[in-house]
């Protein structure tokens, strides 16, 4: 009897515990204390792994590449299927408008598909390099595309948005940190 009385409220138990972490998360958004884009990364305060990918055309980029860049970059992931993707184009354009060097990388597309896409929404990308099989936004610990990846002047990766950049969030985040890692350290 004791044993038909747990497994009839397992389920309501499981269930509270459900609902337990959905309240406190509802609560930390509504406080501004989650947002759901700033997945962990195991890169952030880490250089960037080791990886070589051809280019869409012309040179392409190696984890050697980004691990001295010499100034702060981004490392934007993205596809030409991706509707994401196309609504963060035209803040790619402004950020590049501003002098922040970015590089494409493609995430499982076609090489044809992503020149028309570049045709139709702007090309910000200083460098493009093709991940075909995906198997380097693995290594990076890509979730789904857009993801950016904010790379400062000694090949750190400092910070990482999953989902379509906003004007709020280059305004918010992205623009204060480029001019934080500007500034010579003082140590």
């Amino acid at each position: 009897m004791i044993g038909r009385r747990l497994l009839l409220g397992a389920p309501l138990g499981i269930l509270a515990v459900a609902a337990g972490g959905w309240a406190v998360m509802l609560n930390r958004m509504r406080n501004g204390e989650f947002d759901p884009h700033t997945l962990p990364s195991q890169l952030i305060g880490h250089q960037v792994p080791d990886f070589s990918l051809p280019g869409l055309s012309g040179a392409g980029i190696t984890g050697a590449d980004l691990q001295k860049p010499q100034q702060p970059m981004l490392v934007n992931f993205f596809a030409s299927w991706c509707v994401p993707c196309v609504q963060e184009s035209t803040v790619l354009a402004e950020v590049a408008k501003q002098g922040l060097p970015i590089w494409g990388i493609t995430y499982k597309d076609k090489p044809s598909a992503t020149q028309a896409f570049l045709a139709r929404q702007g090309n910000p990308y200083a460098r493009i390099a093709v991940d075909l099989p995906g198997r380097v936004a693995i290594d990076w610990g890509v979730y789904g595309v857009p993801e950016t990846y904010f790379i400062d002047g000694a090949g750190i990766v400092r910070w990482r948005y999953a989902g379509a950049l906003t004007d709020q969030v280059l305004q918010r985040d992205l623009l204060p940190l480029w001019q934080r890692a500007q500034k010579p350290s003082t140590s």
